[in-house]
């Protein structure tokens, strides 16, 4: 059943279980994303020694890390940090590496407990995957903080790789042409042949078994994507729709991203 209501110019609906929110600007989705966020970390920390989060890596997703980061309530030092994908075979201190992403603007510019970084570079990649399954499993995780790719993916599973009941947590996919061409659209590499052609990532079900998920996506390049998740079929064809049948998850779109919807 779909109910919109209006809250200071933020349009607000429920599209199965995934709640959708509308804002007016890049600022105001970051900002609340942000805020709602960490008012369920708090929350979580007054029921629990310490939690474990899942963030993602993106220039979606600056905007609402650089609020979080600032939030004064947040004792970082119970949180334990996950990051959910990898290029194979960059170096940990490429700009473009993941993990040196999510550690110039989150990792190191607060005290959390512990980070696990994943190895893109390990000698044995299927161990590396491994590790971290196994890092995923000692530590169950509470939040995922997403974004949508231009092809609908969720980490790095895109759609011909992609799996619902993938019995993995963590494993290794090749990139498809939409995915890989957005990270030149978006900057993070100058031309299509140097972006790398495999990846690590968690899959599907490692990052549904969060008890909540946050799903930031602004800019017009994710409108499309972001209407077939809201409104197309629940496959692997839009690995994102999935967001549809997980309680407890949010999607924060702003004007540019929700261009296509009509409320």
């Amino acid at each position: 059943m779909l109910s919109i209501v209006n809250e200071s110019e933020t349009k607000v609906f429920q599209q199965e279980l995934l709640t959708v929110k509308i804002y007016p600007t890049l600022q105001q989705m970051g900002n609340e994303a942000a805020k709602e966020v960490a008012d369920r970390i708090c929350k979580l920390l007054e029921e629990k020694a310490e939690i474990n989060m899942i963030f993602a890596a993106a220039p979606s997703q600056n905007e609402f890390l650089n609020h979080l980061i600032h939030d004064k309530r947040i004792d970082w030092t119970r949180i334990n940090a996950f990051h959910m994908d990898e290029y194979i075979g960059i170096h940990p201190d490429a700009p473009q590496s993941f993990g040196h992403f999510l550690r110039i603007r989150i990792f190191d510019k607060v005290p959390f407990k512990k980070v696990n970084y994943l190895n893109g570079r390990a000698e044995s990649l299927e161990k590396e995957c491994k590790r971290y399954a196994n890092l995923l499993t000692k530590y169950p995780v509470d939040i995922v903080c997403l974004g949508i790719g231009e092809n609908g993916h969720i980490a790095f599973n895109d759609p011909d790789v992609a799996d619902f009941n993938d019995p993995k947590l963590v494993k290794i996919v090749k990139l498809d042409p939409v995915c890989r061409q957005q990270q030149v659209n978006e900057k993070c590499f100058e031309r299509l042949d140097l972006v790398p052609k495999e990846a690590l990532t968690l899959t599907i079900p490692a990052l549904l078994k969060a008890e909540w998920m946050f799903c930031i996506v602004p800019f017009k390049n994710k409108a499309h994507a972001v209407y077939r998740a809201i409104y197309g079929e629940i496959s692997e064809k839009c690995p994102a729709s999935i967001l549809r049948r997980k309680e407890k998850s949010s999607l924060y779109l702003d004007a540019e991203s929700a261009e296509q919807i009509n409320l």
